[in-house]
């Protein structure tokens, strides 16, 4: 009861909105009627409204729309041809004539003044409403239409109250001859007719028709004819009836639309693959795999490092340890001949200390051999850095010591009895080696090398290497020795203008020279190489560094010591140094 009263309160509510909006100026009659015992009513669109801008809302009249509406025709003339045959049947409604009232709802307006008309009582044109509307009898007995969901729903809410129903849901019930053919619907209102299936051919000036094959529903059966098909193909060639052909191997399907049948064909990016239980998704591939660009399967990623069965690591292994045979060989010599003028020059048993930390050093660059490991990692870089610095120490006081013998033991005594007696040489040693030691272990706790898998820089390859390179203990090591270096050679070329037999001022000015393209080198080419061979390039650097070092400082004395025996002389060196005070004392 509570629902039928707010229907009519609506009811109400959009009467008045027409009679505010003029609508009692127009009237709308039937475009067709059809006089008979029951009357039904079809709404269709005859026409087609015009779309233009409204600044408040008005009638929109039929006879002034833009275009006419073939499928409303359609729908129209299907209606009388219905009531038409269910009159000339003397089965279906014997003794009974149906009527029809069509009008033409070309726009809501009309769909609104039409339904109004249907409601209204036979042979008035108005509305009664009253509290119970079982007993209301409007014009028409039923309705057909409207064919838009818009407008059926404003009249589907107008004709409910008055209990007028879409004939439609009874038409499952109907069952008639027509044509000698048998008309039925099932539950769902759909024809169970039986069909023949034409195609058009259109050759030729005119068009004909082509009957195919039939469809029947009792029995249910399909007859098709596929030799009176043309298709329009070369050779009358059947086309592919899909959307999208199927993609490449390794491209997925990116679906365009809202049909999964139709869809482009991407291929899957580098490191990803297609499987085939998913072919719209591509699916990332392990982290110890890859996958080039359009792939149906990941493989292994290679793994690689500086192994010791390759060429480039024979050559610098045998490098390395010629390096190591020398030094040994060296501090034999030296050892043997400690006592005579070229050793004592060189720094007497300082030398020692010196070709061991050249040993060190080398010794540490066999940790690039092979896969990376933590003691590896740990002690390869922070070795080198300390056993050059400690070689650089030694150069640098030694130099520095030969210009205070020479140039300051007479002009500056004191200073030199305070550097005898202090045990400078010594003492600058200790602290410059301490100096490193702490920025190693520094290193080492703060920023500790470990041996690490890199998957970024290449796709297809794992990297075993050790996190040091990149690291601020590798570059404050690396700079300390820089700052050494360059104090080792303003030393050397201080005492350029030494006695013959202590200026080495060219061979240490070289090495050091030698030592920084080096390591410039190095750094450029790991710039813009980042692949297996840059541990490689490393220590290259580092085994050019030492060489350098052993070759500018200690090979010249071995020369001497081996094939000079007479400049290994006392007398050759109180020569020189007479000569080099006799030049002094000139200037």
């Amino acid at each position: 009861m509570l629902l039928c009263k707010a229907r009519l309160v609506g009811l109400q509510l959009l009467i008045s909105c027409c009679w505010a909006f003029a609508c009692h100026s127009t009237e709308s009659s039937p475009d067709f009627t059809l006089p008979g015992d029951y009357l039904l009513a079809g709404l269709f669109p005859l026409h087609s409204g015009c779309l233009q801008v409204r600044h408040r809302p008005e009638v929109t009249l039929c006879d002034r729309s833009c275009s006419f509406n073939e499928h409303g025709y359609h729908l129209f003339q299907a209606m009388r041809l219905g009531v038409e045959e269910i009159n000339n049947s003397t089965a279906l409604l014997p003794n009974i004539t149906l009527g029809y009232q069509l009008y033409d709802v070309c726009s809501d307006s009309a769909n609104v003044y039409a339904t109004l008309r249907v409601l209204s009582l036979p042979g008035q044109h108005h509305i009664e409403l009253q509290g119970d509307l079982l007993h209301y009898s409007p014009t028409v007995l039923a309705v057909i239409g409207p064919d838009s969901t818009n407008r059926a729903a404003t009249t589907a809410a107008l004709l409910s109250p008055f209990l007028v129903p879409m004939l439609l849901e009874q038409i499952h019930k109907v069952h008639f001859l027509l044509h000698k053919d048998t008309v039925a619907f099932n539950d769902n209102g759909d024809p169970l007719s039986s069909y023949n299936i034409i195609a058009w051919d259109w050759n030729g000036p005119k068009w004909t028709f082509t009957v195919l094959g039939s469809s029947t529903w009792s029995p249910v059966q399909l007859n098709i004819n596929e030799t009176k098909i043309q298709w329009h193909g070369k050779d009358n060639q059947v086309p592919k009836s899909v959307c999208s052909s199927d993609c490449l191997e390794g491209h997925q399907r990116v679906v365009t639309g809202f049909h999964h049948c139709c869809f482009e064909c991407v291929p899957c990016g580098a490191g990803t693959f297609l499987n085939k239980s998913d072919l719209y998704r591509c699916q990332p591939c392990g982290k110890e795999e890859w996958a080039p660009e359009g792939s149906q399967t990941c493989f292994p990623r290679t793994v690689v490092f500086l192994a010791l069965h390759e060429h480039t690591s024979w050559v610098l292994l045998a490098a390395n340890t010629l390096l190591l045979l020398l030094l040994l060989g060296t501090a034999g010599l030296f050892a043997w001949h400690l006592d005579t003028p070229v050793v004592r020059s060189a720094g007497g048993r300082l030398c020692f200390l010196m070709l061991g930390s050249l040993a060190a050093g080398s010794g540490s660059l066999y940790g690039f051999f092979g896969e990376p490991t933590r003691p590896a990692c740990l002690l390869r870089q922070a070795l080198f850095a300390l056993g050059f610095t400690i070689f650089l120490s030694c150069l640098t006081v030694r130099s520095f010591q030969l210009i205070i013998i020479f140039k300051f033991s007479t002009k500056v005594p004191t200073l030199y009895h305070a550097w005898v007696q202090n045990h400078g040489a010594g003492l600058f040693v200790m602290i410059s080696s301490v100096a490193q030691l702490l920025i190693c272990l520094t290193w080492l706790v703060v920023w500790t090398p470990l041996p690490t898998r890199e998957y970024q820089r290449f796709p297809h390859l794992v990297m075993l290497e050790c996190t040091e390179t990149n690291s601020l203990g590798f570059i404050l090591a690396f700079l300390y020795n820089g700052l050494l270096s360059i104090s080792a050679f303003a030393c050397s070329y201080l005492g350029k203008d030494l006695p013959e037999n202590y200026n080495e001022a060219k061979c240490v000015t070289f090495s050091l020279l030698f030592n920084f393209v080096s390591w410039i080198a190095f750094f450029t080419t790991a710039s813009v190489y980042d692949g297996k061979y840059l541990p490689a390039a490393n220590m290259m650097a580092g085994l050019s560094s030492l060489s350098s070092g052993f070759g500018g400082y200690f090979l010249p004395k071995c020369y001497v010591i081996l094939y000079r025996p007479d400049l290994n002389s006392t007398e050759h060196f109180q020569a020189s140094i007479q000569d080099y005070t006799r030049r002094c004392g000139s200037t």
